[in-house]
Protein backbone atom coordinates (compact mmCIF):
# COMPACT_ATOMS: atom_id res chain seq x y z
CA UNK A 1 0.00 0.00 0.00
CA UNK A 2 1.48 3.47 -0.65
CA UNK A 3 1.18 5.90 1.57
CA UNK A 4 -0.87 9.13 1.35
CA UNK A 5 -0.15 12.64 0.62
CA UNK A 6 -2.20 13.59 3.24
CA UNK A 7 -0.16 11.82 5.68
CA UNK A 8 2.92 13.03 4.51
CA UNK A 9 1.80 16.60 4.98
CA UNK A 10 0.52 15.61 8.64
CA UNK A 11 4.03 15.02 9.49
CA UNK A 12 5.54 17.65 7.87
CA UNK A 13 2.98 19.65 9.34
CA UNK A 14 4.11 18.74 12.99
CA UNK A 15 7.42 19.09 12.59
CA UNK A 16 8.46 22.71 13.36
CA UNK A 17 11.30 24.51 12.98
CA UNK A 18 13.68 22.00 11.24
CA UNK A 19 14.41 21.97 7.63
CA UNK A 20 12.47 18.97 6.43
CA UNK A 21 12.65 17.85 2.50
CA UNK A 22 11.24 15.04 1.13
CA UNK A 23 11.52 12.46 -2.01
CA UNK A 24 8.97 10.44 -3.44
CA UNK A 25 10.28 6.62 -3.99
CA UNK A 26 7.87 4.42 -5.71
CA UNK A 27 4.60 5.20 -3.76
CA UNK A 28 6.17 6.11 -0.39
CA UNK A 29 8.37 9.28 0.65
CA UNK A 30 12.03 9.14 2.29
CA UNK A 31 12.22 12.41 4.44
CA UNK A 32 15.80 14.29 4.93
CA UNK A 33 16.40 16.86 7.85
CA UNK A 34 19.42 19.12 6.92
CA UNK A 35 20.09 17.34 3.81
CA UNK A 36 20.92 14.34 5.76
CA UNK A 37 17.95 10.90 4.91
CA UNK A 38 16.14 10.77 8.57
CA UNK A 39 13.57 7.75 7.66
CA UNK A 40 10.55 7.69 5.65
CA UNK A 41 7.11 7.27 5.23
CA UNK A 42 6.04 3.51 4.48
CA UNK A 43 2.01 2.35 4.28
CA UNK A 44 1.55 6.04 6.25
CA UNK A 45 3.73 4.88 9.17
CA UNK A 46 6.72 7.41 9.89
CA UNK A 47 10.18 4.88 10.10
CA UNK A 48 13.57 6.09 11.19
CA UNK A 49 16.44 5.15 10.10
CA UNK A 50 18.30 2.92 13.29
CA UNK A 51 21.26 4.79 13.82
CA UNK A 52 23.50 4.20 16.65
CA UNK A 53 21.48 7.92 18.06
CA UNK A 54 18.12 7.24 16.86
CA UNK A 55 18.71 3.79 19.13
CA UNK A 56 19.93 5.73 21.85
CA UNK A 57 16.87 8.36 21.85
CA UNK A 58 14.27 5.64 21.36
CA UNK A 59 15.69 2.60 23.41
CA UNK A 60 11.95 0.99 23.36
CA UNK A 61 10.94 1.64 19.55
CA UNK A 62 9.23 -1.05 17.92
CA UNK A 63 11.07 -2.15 14.80
CA UNK A 64 8.69 -2.08 11.62
CA UNK A 65 10.00 -4.04 7.78
CA UNK A 66 9.13 -0.91 5.18
CA UNK A 67 8.63 -2.98 2.58
CA UNK A 68 9.23 -6.62 1.55
CA UNK A 69 13.10 -7.01 1.77
CA UNK A 70 13.86 -4.31 3.44
CA UNK A 71 15.87 -4.18 6.76
CA UNK A 72 14.25 -3.36 9.89
CA UNK A 73 13.30 0.53 11.15
CA UNK A 74 12.17 2.11 14.08
CA UNK A 75 8.50 2.93 14.09
CA UNK A 76 8.00 6.29 15.44
CA UNK A 77 4.93 5.75 18.02
CA UNK A 78 4.78 10.18 18.65
CA UNK A 79 4.02 11.85 15.19
CA UNK A 80 1.29 13.38 16.95
CA UNK A 81 3.37 14.85 19.65
CA UNK A 82 4.80 17.66 17.65
CA UNK A 83 7.18 18.92 20.23
CA UNK A 84 8.62 16.07 21.12
CA UNK A 85 8.71 14.67 17.45
CA UNK A 86 10.28 18.21 16.26
CA UNK A 87 12.89 17.81 18.95
CA UNK A 88 13.49 14.46 18.23
CA UNK A 89 13.81 15.25 13.98
CA UNK A 90 16.21 18.07 15.90
CA UNK A 91 18.77 16.03 17.81
CA UNK A 92 18.65 13.28 15.17
CA UNK A 93 20.06 15.69 12.19
CA UNK A 94 23.00 16.92 14.29
CA UNK A 95 24.14 13.70 14.24
CA UNK A 96 24.58 13.17 10.39
CA UNK A 97 23.27 9.50 10.67
CA UNK A 98 26.37 8.10 13.41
Amino acid sequence: MASTKEYLDFVLGQINDAEITHKKMMGEYLLYANGVLFGGIYDDRLLIKPTEKAKELLPNAEYAIPYDGAKPMLFCDFVDDSEKLTEFIKILSCYNNE
